[in-house]
C-alpha cells in the first residue's frame, strides 16, 4: 500500500542519508515529499558527505545539491503516515526550529513511523520524544539519547535498532538494514 511520507533535510544533511532513503522509498511505490525549513519546492539544499577513514571521527567532503519537491510552509503533518530524519549536519540547526520540533512531536504523539539516522536522532532528543525508548545513533549523540531518557543501543553503523514505529541506525553503512527495517515497519510488502 502506498504511503506519503515527509523526509525532512537541510543544508549540510548527510548527502546518503537524504537521497539514498528519498530514492529507495519513492522507488518502491511511496510518496516522498523532501523538505528543508524556511525553503520551497525547486530549492535545493548543499549535502556533504561523511567518510570514515580511520580517524576518531568522520571527515567531511562536499556532496551533491538536492533539489526539494515540497515547500516546508505546506507540510500538514496529519497528512503524512510517516517521517524520515536525516543525519549530518542539518540536525545541528534543524532541532532549534520551533515549527520542526512541533511536527516530529506530531509524528512520536500519532505513533506513526518514523525512521532517523545519524545526527537526525539529535532532532527526537531535541523533540523529547525518545523517554523510554531503545534506540541508536551517531555514538557521539549517544550521551543525548540517554539525556532524553531513551536508552542508547551501540550496535556497528552497518546496523538498525528498531522500537516500535521508531527505526533508527548510526550512519549511512547502515542503509539496507534501516531501510528494510523501516519499510517492514510501514508494511510495506516487495515481491519479485
Amino acid at each position: 500500500m502506498k504511503k506519503k511520507i515527509l523526509l525532512l533535510t537541510g543544508d549540510f544533511a548527510e548527502d546518503y542519508e537524504t537521497m539514498v532513503p528519498f530514492q529507495m522509498l519513492e522507488m518502491v511505490g511511496h510518496e516522498i515529499h523532501a523538505v528543508c525549513p524556511d525553503k520551497k519546492k525547486g530549492e535545493t539544499v548543499v549535502t556533504a558527505i561523511h567518510d570514515f577513514v580511520g580517524y576518531q571521527t568522520y571527515i567531511e567532503k562536499s556532496g551533491h545539491n538536492f533539489a526539494l519537491n515540497y515547500s516546508f510552509a505546506d507540510v500538514k503533518p496529519e497528512s503524512y503516515d510517516a517521517l524520515v530524519l536525516a543525519g549530518g549536519r542539518a540536525p545541528e540547526y534543524l532541532r532549534l526550529n520551533p515549527k520542526v520540533i512541533e511536527l516530529v512531536q506530531h509524528f512520536a504523539k500519532a505513533d506513526k513511523p518514523i525512521a532517523a539516522v545519524c545526527h537526525g536522532i539529535q532532532i527526537l532528543t531535541s523533540a523529547q520524544v525518545v523517554k523510554g525508548k531503545k534506540l541508536t545513533a551517531y555514538p557521539a549523540v549517544g550521551p543525548e539519547v540517554v539525556l532524553a531518557g531513551g536508552t542508547y543501543v551501540d550496535v556497528p553503523a552497518t546496523e538498525a535498532v528498531v522500537d516500535g514505529n521508531l527505526v533508527t541506525s548510526p550512519a549511512w553503512p547502515g542503509h539496507q538494514k534501516w531501510i528494510a527495517a523501516f519499510l517492514k515497519v510501514l508494511g510495506t510488502k516487495i515481491e519479485p
